[in-house]
């Protein structure tokens, strides 16, 4: 639910295109962020209930944007076609974590592949929800409610995807493990795990830090960024909605060594989802996979 070639704009092709064509923040940083789990034996409305932790709610920071999610990350268009493409290579079912309105699992349900989509986001999810019936794809949405730490899936897939720097979300190393760990235990042996994450580079930062800026036709977000701590505060306001998040992000390096520490083999690095090899820009899209026993 997040992204760009960093904060302030996406490149295509090695040109640096029109500020964020693939924000990191629309999504991801997706929509899995910060929550805060509730007792109430409420599984969300419209949605199938979340199996693993049905007596939970969660209230996430996109809850407040749902209906502005959308218009938001409508440029968002970049990663859509490679995701959908690792879906159709695993076949289905697949896992997304950090699902939030469905812009990469309702076009990789019409391709065929039937979709597990876990979001911390009642608010998200209703819109995935809608979406779907409006392509006609229901069958193939299955939505559950619950964090990427800890998501609410008793299936076994051969693929697991968490689009949009979802992973950003997770604010310590024991965080990052403790999704990656989870991730780890839905695979099958061999199975792969995508993602991509960003880390701005020093241009990104200059041209966005502590300023309102207009991404969107009557949508504004502000980044404010932390380099000591390597934490992004994220504010977004518009007619539907206003919220702040908190993004941290990490080296490649260390993102590697989390893979490894979690149990995964890295399987390939690139700098876009044009699979170019990764040569030391702001966005990683990384594949990993459980080795095979």
């Amino acid at each position: 639910m997040l992204s760009s070639d960093s904060w302030g704009g996406a490149r295509k092709g090695g040109e640096r295109a029109a500020p964020r064509q693939y924000e990191e923040v629309r999504r991801g940083a997706a929509s899995e962020g910060s929550c805060r789990e509730h007792r109430q034996a409420d599984g969300g409305a419209g949605l199938r209930p979340a199996r693993a932790s049905a007596a939970q709610r969660f209230e996430s920071s996109y809850d407040s944007i749902a209906a502005l999610y959308d218009p938001w990350s409508a440029s968002v268009k970049e990663d859509v076609d490679f995701y959908v493409a690792e879906a159709r290579k695993a076949g289905g079912p697949i896992v997304e974590l950090g699902v939030g309105t469905g812009r990469i699992a309702v076009p990789t349900a019409q391709a065929g592949v039937h979709v597990i989509g876990v979001d911390s986001s009642d608010g998200m999810l209703a819109v995935c929800r809608q979406r779907g019936e409006a392509a006609g794809v229901s069958e193939r949405l299955d939505l559950r409610l619950g964090d990427l730490r800890r998501p609410p899936v008793r299936e076994r897939v051969d693929l697991v995807t968490c689009p949009f720097r979802a992973l950003l979300h997770m604010q310590s190393d024991g965080e990052r493990l403790e999704a990656l760990r989870a991730v780890y235990g839905l695979l099958r042996p061999g199975g792969r795990f995508v993602f991509d994450v960003f880390a701005p580079s020093r241009e990104d930062v200059e041209e966005t830090h502590a300023r309102w800026l207009e991404r969107e036709p009557g949508i504004w977000e502000r980044a404010d960024w932390d380099l000591d701590r390597r934490i992004l505060t994220l504010s977004v306001r518009g007619h539907a909605g206003e919220t702040r998040m908190h993004l941290a992000w990490r080296a490649p390096e260390e993102w590697r060594a989390l893979l490894e520490g979690a149990g995964f083999e890295v399987v390939a690095l690139y700098g876009w989802f044009d699979m170019r090899p990764y040569d030391g820009g702001e966005d990683s899209v990384w594949v990993a996979r459980r080795p095979a026993e």
